[in-house]
């Protein structure tokens, strides 16, 4: 996930975590030595490959050396064998998975097996990736999105990829939510950036995870371009490549092309309408009843899950639609908070914007930015004294927002107003030039908007910058002139 993002080159080993006096004996070295990650395709242990979308691409570029000239829906069909892909929904819309081709080495059938085949148990999720944009990704969404466009018959209309995407899932989650149901779209934290093996969610026994969202979403993107496309690509490994490993440059995200999986969320909402995403879910829900065995759905029941899914979709579209993303304290490094938080008295009725100064360089990777965020952490915490970092939300240029205290414990951004809004910072120094367009974008129209939807920031909110409440230069000259012209900017001042 840095610099060399998917290359196909192995996967390194972990340093040790403290130096070793060498030779160690024997009992002392294996259990230190098991901890090692072992290359890709070890026939040893096949089961102890990364979890990282760059370890699955590797895996994809495998099958196809394989069988060279094998066509993208071949090598789909493969990975869908492998990962045992095949219920009666899925053949209905694919067909089956069945090949000429030589079958897989074991460790490669092992391997994707085990990337693939989604489950939730307990708080652990399996069958996710870790993408280099920070974003955790369900395999068997994707991948079965990607069939149905390869093997759609007509531009823009892949049979079935809603349903093997997004809708079978939001059916069946949104139709058995009740109101002790933990939050829709619980996101989670890997173990290990580095070698992602465990995953585990914030809020076990969420109905529908991030993870599975993000797939769907994928899925739809991924599947209905290469529906529109005239020339389909040559190979599954570069279009996996392209999308989830595209490299920002100076500009950050204002250069970056349009399919990327870091703009999941906006190409997602150009190309699907709530509506239609309601009906399919419902429509779904009776087809893969129907599927089984089972009687059809009675009247009254079908309109009970119809409302059970409008109700849910909002919900949906609130945290997946109209909100950033937002990358966890976990997934950046964050310390604990020192102390006991104060909890906020929401909604609150300000929204005050930062610049960081130092570091004074706009971030443009999760890696880059994650480490701004813990340096800025021990600043607080270290040399001022303070329980955390001290303010709610960071953006970053690499299109995400970086969690700080979040939207429930009282910040420490705006002297004698910290109870009273929320801090929003921009990495970098601001004083001569902007932030990027799409980070302003981020914190203007998303992060603020999902504030109000969620009933955390009050609708008549008074944007301000800190300099208007404290005596410093920050948010920067230049972008202290560019925040005059977004709506809500006001001069109204109130002390805690």
């Amino acid at each position: 996930m840095d610099g060399s993002c998917c290359k196909l080159t192995p996967a390194l080993p972990l340093p040790l975590p403290l130096p070793l006096p060498l030779p160690l004996p024997l009992p002392l070295l294996l259990p230190l030595l098991l901890l090692l990650p072992l290359p890709l395709g070890s026939t040893d242990t096949p089961g102890v490959s990364g979890l990282q979308m760059e370890d699955f691409i590797r895996v994809v570029q495998q099958v196809e050396d394989a069988a060279p000239g094998s066509q993208p829906v071949a090598v789909l069909k493969k990975l869908r064998r492998a990962a045992g892909l095949n219920d009666a929904l899925v053949q209905r819309f694919l067909g089956g998975a069945e090949s000429r081709d030589p079958e897989l080495t074991s460790d490669l059938s092992d391997y994707i097996r085990t990337a693939v085949h989604h489950r939730v148990m307990e708080a652990r999720e399996e069958g996710v990736v870790l993408t280099p944009d920070g974003s955790s990704v369900a395999l068997a969404p994707l991948l079965l999105g990607l069939e149905a466009g390869f093997l759609s018959r007509s531009p823009g209309r892949a049979r079935g990829l809603h349903q093997l995407t997004l809708a079978k899932e939001l059916g069946q989650a949104l139709g058995r939510r009740s109101s002790t149901s933990p939050p829709l779209g619980s996101d989670g934290c890997w173990d290990s950036l580095a070698w992602p093996q465990v995953y585990t969610l914030s809020h076990p026994g969420s109905p529908l995870t991030a993870a599975q969202v993000h797939g769907g979403m994928d899925g739809v993107v991924l599947g209905m371009d290469v529906s529109f496309r005239a020339t389909k690509p040559a190979k599954l490994s570069a279009l996996l490549r392209d999308y989830y490993c595209h490299l920002l440059d100076g500009t950050g995200m204002d250069g970056a092309p349009r399919l990327i999986s870091r703009r999941r969320r906006e190409n997602f909402k150009g190309l699907v309408l709530p509506p239609l995403l309601t009906r399919q879910a419902v429509k779904t829900e009776e087809l893969r009843r129907r599927l089984s065995g089972r009687s059809a759905m009675e009247v009254t029941e079908k309109k009970q899950l119809t409302a059970a899914v409008k109700e849910g979709m909002k919900e949906f579209v609130h945290m997946f639609m109209e909100c950033p993303p937002i990358v966890p304290r976990c997934m950046w490094g964050a310390e604990p908070y020192r102390g006991t938080p104060t909890d906020l008295s929401l909604p609150l009725g300000f929204l005050y914007i930062h610049h960081t100064s130092s570091p004074s360089q706009p971030c443009l990777t999760l890696q880059q930015c994650s480490a701004d965020m813990r340096s800025m952490q021990r600043f607080h915490q270290d040399d001022r004294g303070w329980d955390d970092i001290g303010y709610s939300f960071v953006a970053g240029s690499d299109g995400n927002v970086y969690e700080g205290r979040g939207w429930t414990w009282r910040g420490a951004h705006t002297l004698g107003h910290n109870s009273l809004g929320y801090g929003v910072s921009f990495i970098g120094d601001y004083m001569a030039r902007l932030p990027t367009q799409h980070a302003m974008f981020l914190v203007r129209d998303q992060l603020a908007s999902c504030a109000v939807g969620g009933g955390r920031l009050k609708a008549d909110y008074t944007l301000q910058g800190h300099r208007q409440v404290v005596n410093t230069s920050c948010p920067g000259d230049a972008f202290y002139q560019e925040i005059q012209r977004w709506d809500h900017f006001g001069v109204k001042e109130v002390e805690e």
